[in-house]
């Protein structure tokens, strides 16, 4: 876990965040009989919760939570411009009964400027609901198709499997520390991407991103990882360790370069070739999980 990271646990479990996100506003989605889209409204101070099965895809405008129960979108999730997901809750706290999780049967897609948190687990980024001292609780994400991020504020995702691609490409809030939109609204904390302990069925990109930080820890990637010109206003960012990686791993243009930095992580296995900034943090896998291994790069590659 991260210096930032760490540092987001404490303010997740305020208790003014905890407030607005335990009723369950009249805007929120609930699920419906017809496959027609549905739409998720809400604002920081008042998110709307989507909960129930939808058969068909979902549109979340402005802020909403889940955490009143499962939700299970058959369809696609869209975040609007500005949106926010938040599925970062382990109980249902509007029944005080059972637990919340987010599934959606095909994609995911985070549109410019918007925000995604799925997923929570005690050790890495406990969840917004667990008072634990220390914390017990998990709830696992899960998107059976691709995420895909394009120009979004922020992308959060722990303890989540995802059977197809996940793709980041561009946005972020800039090379500052200081705390904007969603951020700052709910979590009094800088803009910043994290991937931790994900299952991606098929390659993870991450590219462009201009943020506070960033953060790639102990996935099991199926395809390559990729993660090239990000630029981050944090020393200690672009953190990239721990990851099994099927295929290859690529780090290229980054600032600053990949490293561990406070993290503490351990090389990324990597059957492939690693090249780049990351060739410097791996180690062979034994035994190679893919057959006989391809030539992997020993020195940094400008």
């Amino acid at each position: 876990m991260s210096r930032l990271t760490n540092r987001l646990v404490p303010i997740l479990g305020l208790s003014g965040l905890l407030a607005a996100l335990a009723v369950v506003p009249a805007q929120a989605a609930s699920a419906s009989s017809g496959a027609a889209v549905q739409t998720c409204t809400g604002t920081a101070a008042a998110p709307g919760a989507l909960t129930g099965t939808f058969p068909g895809n979902v549109v979340v405008k402005g802020v909403c939570a889940v955490n009143a129960g499962p939700a299970v979108v058959k369809g696609n999730l869209t975040i609007a411009p500005g949106g926010a997901v938040l599925a970062a809750f382990a109980l249902n706290d509007n029944t005080h009964t059972g637990f919340s999780s987010l599934t959606v049967n095909r994609n995911v897609v985070v549109d410019k400027g918007a925000t995604l948190v799925l997923g929570c687990e005690a050790n890495a980024f406990p969840c917004v609901d667990d008072k634990g001292k220390p914390p017990t609780l998990q709830s696992r994400g899960t998107i059976g198709g691709n995420l895909f991020a394009t120009d979004p504020l922020g992308v959060l995702v722990h303890n989540s499997s995802i059977t197809g691609a996940v793709s980041e490409q561009g946005g972020g809030g800039g090379l500052s520390c200081t705390p904007k939109g969603i951020f700052a609204q709910l979590f009094k904390s800088p803009v910043f991407s994290d991937y931790e302990d994900n299952v991606v069925g098929d390659s993870l990109i991450i590219s462009g991103l201009r943020s506070c930080f960033l953060g790639v820890f102990r996935n099991a990637v199926h395809g390559s990882l990729i993660v090239t010109t990000n630029k981050m206003a944090d020393p200690d960012a672009n953190e990239v360790g721990a990851n099994n990686v099927n295929r290859s791993l690529s780090c290229r243009g980054n600032v600053p370069a990949i490293q561990y930095g406070d993290s503490g992580s351990t090389p990324n296995v990597v059957s492939g070739m690693a090249t780049g900034q990351c060739s410097f943090s791996l180690r062979l896998p034994n035994p190679p999980p893919n057959g006989p291994l391809e030539p992997i790069a020993v020195r940094p590659i400008p």
